[in-house]
């Protein structure tokens, strides 16, 4: 589940009872940016076996020494949210925030080479804790 392919993020599936809602985000999450082209890199990781997965027990499992800083986790409030947000999880101490799908690139690219820093993009969310892209 670890082994990616270097700028490769994980995308986990953690709902398992809303699968149109799932198939949506999907897609949206292949979604080419429209101004740019910019894609998120994603493995995604769809196992019943990861079904009700926290943030924290992310952080648990997580193995030793991974170069993955960061992970993204489909959640319940993800399917069934208007706005699909998506929890990223900080894989070094726990903290999180949402990004829209749309936005997901801009995340996985920047942080994945350390273009832009997890403080950057957590101190940009709207009121509601979720990142909609920069101003």
């Amino acid at each position: 589940m670890w082994h990616l392919a270097s700028g490769t993020s994980l995308v986990i599936r953690a709902d398992f009872a809303h699968p149109e809602a799932w198939e949506r985000l999907r897609s949206a999450i292949a979604e080419p940016s429209p101004w740019d082209g910019f894609v998120a890199y994603v493995e995604v990781v769809d196992d019943p076996a990861d079904e009700g997965l926290t943030a924290a027990r992310l952080v648990e499992t997580a193995p030793p020494g991974t170069d993955q800083s960061f992970a993204f986790l489909v959640d319940t409030v993800t399917l069934t949210h208007p706005d699909q947000p998506v929890l990223v999880v900080n894989l070094r101490d726990g903290d999180t925030f949402r990004v829209v799908p749309p936005e997901m690139w801009s995340v996985q690219n920047n942080l994945s080479i350390s273009n832009m820093d997890w403080a950057e993009f957590a101190g940009s969310v709207d009121d509601d804790g979720v990142f909609r892209g920069f101003a």
